[in-house]
């Protein structure tokens, strides 16, 4: 049965994505805001996808923590799953992304009309600059931004090394930190085909003013502190669960 649900929702996922792209494409010329509008659709499609076809459910802990302003949304990054479903939980956001993403046909194409923030890992020294100059834009257009700070996914259980990109975009742009912990590579591991059903556990932590007297590496162990904490606490559940946090909670 798990194989042939995914079956189904790769061949839905076949089906509708095209059409997406193809509306994207044509609303090219329309103010931003109502291209987003499509994107968003899109992946609050597959999110129901992933929940009435593959079983694979989610619940969400401190939504209360959501702040009214546009603020940085700072992440965990174990799965495909965070890409969707933070687009269905948060308010309308712009991710920031690897300007190669932008060379894959039809998705990156269709990903450069819904604004993401680009970063060119070959240029270092002007990174942070461009960063910062496409962030106040977005900002301006009442987006939130979305950053994952390990720059990769990690394998439950794992902290890859936290970079300073989210919390200095927050300094320089008056933005709250909003932190997000989850265990969703539990149940959907890096560039696997098969998603098994099972409940993801996503947790939203209280927002992370910037002031004057905490620099960007401060803000930064704040949130690797607190998201790693909870990433303790609410793994060991999935199927790819990593075995000291399984065993830790068996115990």
């Amino acid at each position: 049965m798990l194989l042939i649900r995914n079956l189904i929702y790769w061949l839905l996922v076949a089906i509708v994505t095209p059409l997406f792209f193809l509306g994207l494409f044509i609303g090219a010329p329309l103010p931003r805001r109502t291209r987003h509008v499509i994107g968003e659709s899109w992946a609050r499609l597959l999110t129901w996808l992933l929940w009435h076809v593959i079983g694979l459910r989610y619940r969400v802990i401190g939504a209360e923590n959501i702040v009214k302003e546009p603020a940085i949304i700072c992440a965990k990054h174990q799965s495909g799953w965070e890409t969707l479903a933070l687009q269905e939980i948060f308010p309308s956001q712009v991710f920031v992304a690897k300007k190669e993403l932008l060379w894959i046909p039809f998705f990156g194409w269709g990903l450069a009309l819904t604004n993401p923030i680009t970063i060119n890992r070959s240029d270092r020294a002007n990174a942070n600059r461009r960063m910062l100059e496409q962030g106040t834009n977005r900002k301006q257009h009442g987006f939130w931004i979305s950053v994952f700070p390990e720059g990769t996914r990690t394998r439950p259980g794992e902290a890859g090394k936290y970079k300073l990109g989210a919390a200095r975009m927050a300094k320089q742009l008056a933005m709250p930190l909003v932190p997000v912990a989850h265990n969703a590579g539990e149940f959907w591991p890096r560039n696997a085909f098969l998603k098994h059903p099972g409940e993801i556990t996503l947790v939203i932590g209280p927002a992370i003013y910037p002031r004057d007297d905490v620099g960007p590496e401060a803000m930064t162990r704040q949130a690797e502190a607190w998201i790693e904490a909870r990433q303790r606490e609410i793994g060991g559940v999935g199927p790819f669960a990593h075995p000291d946090e399984r065993k830790a909670r068996a115990a």
